[in-house]
């Protein structure tokens, strides 16, 4: 069994997966002064008994590093993945200071495509891996050399965004984009190797600007994707596949299981179709209301 958490936390984006293994990734970091104590004590509280932290930055855009100077000091960042980049910023955040502080220093990890990494995708018999792989950035791509020039000079940030799976063995195959715009994922599209997936993070907070291309979709063949909490004019509610918004379902837990994942949102008044889900009566009061069951692929083969 493994879980992963999306925080509702406004326009960004903060997740963790606490694997069923001794490793605990955060992805993004979207803290205030509102959140941080309840969401860090909360991360601080999971990740106990875990062996091998680590902090997973999508891309250096403030709504995926707000809180990261404070996040590092209550856990002690120690493994550090991002791309590996010379993002400028005229006016430079504490926390975009640290983000770079981090990205330079001697915990970071740069992450491509087909990366391998103990621990991150190579177990052995000490423990297990995390099961995420990275589909991208192939780093010789000139699109993506182009995306990286833009940075150096201190915009467009989207399009350095990695794209990953968080896989687990007989069970859900998770896809997170960061802010890749579509434009962008139109230029490179041939150069990744779409796996099926069940659960996709739609890019850009499911911003119309970040949506994904018809063609890709068929690859991937999403059973749910989740929209996030970018401001409703903006957003594709992606017609025709099965969709939870963020907006309205605040806090999403995934509690993942052997061929299904069994999903809790902590609005219980949360009302759109979720006709695609089966009633397994689940309760987990921790996890807060129960919304349905995803069977996988994995768990329908």
């Amino acid at each position: 069994m493994s879980i992963i958490k999306s925080f509702s936390v406004g326009e960004g984006d903060m997740f963790y997966i606490k694997h069923n293994s001794s490793n605990f990734s955060i992805i993004d970091c979207c803290l205030d002064d509102d959140n941080k104590e309840e969401i860090v004590d909360e991360i601080i509280s999971e990740f106990s008994g875990k062996d091998i932290i680590r902090f997973i930055s999508t891309h250096p855009d403030q709504d995926h590093i707000e809180g990261l100077k404070y996040l590092d000091e209550r856990i002690g960042i120690l493994n550090f993945y991002c791309v590996k980049n010379s993002a400028i910023k005229t006016d430079e955040t504490e926390d975009f200071k640290h983000y770079c502080k981090l990205r330079d220093g001697n915990q970071h990890y740069y992450v491509y495509k087909k990366c391998k990494r103990k621990w991150l995708n190579q177990g052995d018999e000490e423990r297990g891996c995390s099961g995420i792989n990275y589909l991208w950035p192939e780093e010789t791509n000139l699109d993506y050399k182009e995306a990286l020039k833009a940075v150096s000079e201190g915009h467009d940030f989207n399009n350095i965004s990695t794209i990953f799976t968080y896989s687990l063995e007989n069970g859900v195959v998770v896809m997170w984009m960061g802010d890749i715009e579509s434009e962008f994922l139109e230029k490179i599209k041939d150069e990744i190797d779409w796996p099926k997936t069940d659960i996709l993070f739609a890019p850009h907070h499911g911003r119309e600007s970040g949506k994904v291309p018809s063609d890709i979709l068929k690859k991937l063949e999403p059973r749910l994707i989740v929209i996030g909490e970018a401001p409703s004019k903006y957003l594709d509610y992606y017609s025709g596949y099965n969709t939870i918004t963020q907006n309205t379902a605040k806090d999403i837990v995934f509690d993942c299981e052997n061929g299904k994942v069994h999903i809790y949102i902590s609005n219980d008044k949360y009302n759109y179709d979720t006709s695609f889900l089966e009633n397994e009566n689940m309760n987990n009061e921790k996890f807060g209301a129960y919304l349905g069951t995803l069977k996988t692929k994995e768990g329908n083969e």
